[in-house]
């Protein structure tokens, strides 16, 4: 890996935080939206009790319902997951609980549910989808209402740096990451990208990174893991992909068949 221009500042970044507050995301591999596949659909129970089974953490997406409940879906459309086409955040609850998801004829689980689920069995990682809302606080507010009286390890995390630096200010207490990958069409696209993703940590003040494993070993996280941050990498397939993480990050967020 190349010096990095930016590695100064990356070094004066690289506070670790408390150990003991973060020491759950070092645990457990993550499950990519549960632990899916023929049959079992994405971010259903049914995934989640299968990575439960076995032993793996779990991450999932969320987004919220026109009256403002927290359901786990990844699309912001619900055609390709439930054959009904359409935006999920215009639908009210019942309208989305009567969905079905094609893979195992689920319905579409709220984050209520699934927290009931797990019980603090396992780890948890709630990456909020904000897609391009100019106006994320509702949506952290509702994850924040729903987490409220849960036990268990749970952190969530956002590629919006914003979602990161609202729980630091108005939850503090749960831990909060930045998703990231990076974009090196260009130098200059580079350049600009690594110029953005380091304004970006200052915004979110994440307490850890979710990495694009396509990028590692990259000058941000490295600085930032070497200091203390916890490093999640997504997703992870392969073995070389598992290599990766293991040399350069903690644990991987990966898809496909795995022991624990």
């Amino acid at each position: 890996m190349r010096s990095s221009p930016f590695a100064a500042l990356d070094r004066r970044w690289a506070a670790a935080p408390e150990a003991g507050r973060v020491a759950f995301l070092r645990s457990h591999d993550i499950a990519h939206r549960g632990l899916w596949g023929a049959g079992v659909a994405e971010n259903s129970l049914a995934a989640a009790r299968a990575a439960i089974e076995g032993g793996f953490g779990i991450e999932c997406d969320v987004r919220l319902s026109r009256d403002g409940t927290v359901f786990v879906f990844h699309d912001a459309d619900t055609e390709r997951l439930t054959g009904e086409p359409g935006p999920l955040g215009q639908r009210d609850a019942r309208a989305i609980a009567a969905l079905r998801l094609g893979d195992g004829d689920e319905p579409v689980p709220t984050l209520a549910q699934l927290l009931a689920l797990i019980a603090g069995r396992v780890p948890l990682i709630i990456e909020i989808k904000t897609d391009r809302m100019t106006d994320t606080a509702p949506l952290c507010l509702a994850v924040r209402r729903v987490l409220e009286g849960y036990r268990g390890p749970v952190a969530v995390m956002g590629f919006n740096p914003e979602v990161s630096r609202w729980f630091g200010r108005h939850a503090p207490r749960i831990v909060h990451g930045l998703v990231m990958t990076e974009h090196r069409e260009s130098p200059f696209r580079a350049f600009r990208d690594a110029v953005a993703r380091r304004l970006a940590v200052a915004r979110a003040k994440p307490d850890f990174l979710g990495y694009d494993v396509r990028f590692l070993p990259s000058a941000l996280p490295v600085a930032l893991h070497a200091g203390g941050m916890p490093v999640l990498s997504w997703t992870v397939r392969t073995p070389d992909e598992r290599a990766i993480v293991a040399a350069h990050a903690d644990r991987p967020i990966f898809e496909g068949p795995r022991t624990a």
